[in-house]
């Protein structure tokens, strides 16, 4: 008997150690593992058989202006003609900005907005970045790309100092959503990125988007959503400090990241920048693009009342998509991409499936669907009353 309860309890530890597995990990891994299973080769050769020609000189350039999230700047879906040189400018600034009401942080931001701006090219082609760091700022700032290849993603070649700019260029070879963020090394690397100094890249293959079968697929609206970790200092009362300086900050802050418990988790830079009369707009019948990152901790994405219809693992459009998702993850330090068609009107909600930081902290987004019911999908039988 003894040795019964003996081999049970120890089947019993073995359960309890397997049920403390991070549960994010294996959901992600699933879900790479169910792309992969279902995934048909569409090159000839091997990713790890590219070779590549040329370093762009004689290509066309064409500049793209960039826009605050949650928009992307205007782009065609489709390629038109050869690779090209697409010239983009990020200017740094360090600013004081609320990311609730009443709390404010010290940003460190690329073109003054949390996330940095969305850039989108196809690829192939060529990426000329020149990044500016105005005199009035107090830090050292780079930039590394997470769709790049060499040079720690452009970090090495990019680093300015305040009243400095430079300029470097590199291809895209990988089509997806990726990183980008400000890496000035040591411990200044994650107190500027959760500082907000973040974006993501997006790289369209060449001729588009493909579905689950290999076909086509286009998207009549794409919005970007990005999660933010911050980790406000605080008073011995429990009350936030008021930061007077960028500097002052950047001391503050050493100790509170180290907590490893952020302080407000929110989606573009605010606790309310995507809710109420800001939410996001959709009509029925729109196949909308949701493109979302987190530069630092892991997350895992829900649509309240739908779904992604087509989700590409880790973001990266070369594999095939998983159709019919519920929540899909995004490791910290990474971009994805699911693609969904509103079916019914209504206010759809768009969060952090870990329901206390979406609620408690904030990472709550809401898009406001507009468009005629249809009774095939869900109807109402009868409104709540008395019990019968």
């Amino acid at each position: 008997m003894n040795t019964d309860n003996e081999f049970f309890n120890s089947k019993m530890g073995q359960y309890s150690k397997m049920a403390r597995k991070s549960v994010f990990q294996l959901v992600f891994a699933i879900a790479l593992l169910i792309s992969f299973a279902a995934c048909k080769q569409t090159h000839s050769t091997s990713v790890m058989s590219k070779t590549f020609e040329g370093d762009g000189d004689n290509l066309e350039r064409v500049v793209q202006e960039l826009v605050a999230p949650p928009l992307l700047p205007e782009h065609d879906q489709l390629a038109k003609g050869d690779p090209k040189i697409v010239e983009v400018s990020l200017t740094i600034q360090e600013k004081k900005m609320e990311i609730a009401p009443g709390d404010s942080i010290w940003a460190m931001t690329f073109n003054g907005s949390i996330p940095a701006p969305i850039i989108v090219v196809r690829e192939g082609d060529f990426v000329e970045l020149t990044l500016k760091n105005p005199a009035t700022n107090t830090q050292m700032h780079n930039i590394d790309f997470h769709a790049a290849t060499g040079q720690m993603g452009g970090g090495d070649i990019s680093e300015v100092q305040p009243g400095q700019q430079a300029t470097f260029r590199f291809r895209a070879t990988r089509a997806g959503v990726f990183v980008y963020h400000c890496a000035p090394g040591g411990m200044m690397v994650p107190m500027h990125v959760v500082s907000g100094m973040n974006g993501v890249i997006m790289v369209l293959p060449r001729d588009g988007l493909k579905d689950e079968n290999g076909n086509l697929v286009t998207y009549d609206k794409a919005y970007y959503v990005v999660e933010q970790d911050f980790y406000l200092p605080k008073n011995a009362d429990g009350t936030y400090k008021n930061i007077a300086t960028p500097q002052e900050s950047m001391q503050e802050m050493e100790a509170a990241i180290k907590t490893l418990i952020p302080t407000h988790i929110v989606f573009n830079g605010h606790r309310t920048s995507l809710v109420g009369r800001r939410a996001l707009q959709a009509k029925v019948g729109d196949k909308v693009l949701f493109i979302t990152s987190q530069a630092n901790r892991d997350t895992r994405i829900h649509l309240i009342g739908g779904h992604a219809d087509l989700y590409w693992p880790g973001g990266k459009f070369n594999n095939r998509p998983i159709t019919d998702l519920e929540t899909w993850a995004i490791p910290g330090g990474s971009a994805a991409a699911a693609l969904y068609q509103f079916r019914e009107p209504g206010t759809y909600v768009y969060l952090n499936h870990n329901l206390i930081e979406a609620f408690a902290f904030g990472a709550v987004a809401q898009i406001k669907v507009e468009g005629e019911w249809d009774n095939s999908l869900m109807k109402e039988i009868s409104k709540a009353g008395p019990i019968e």
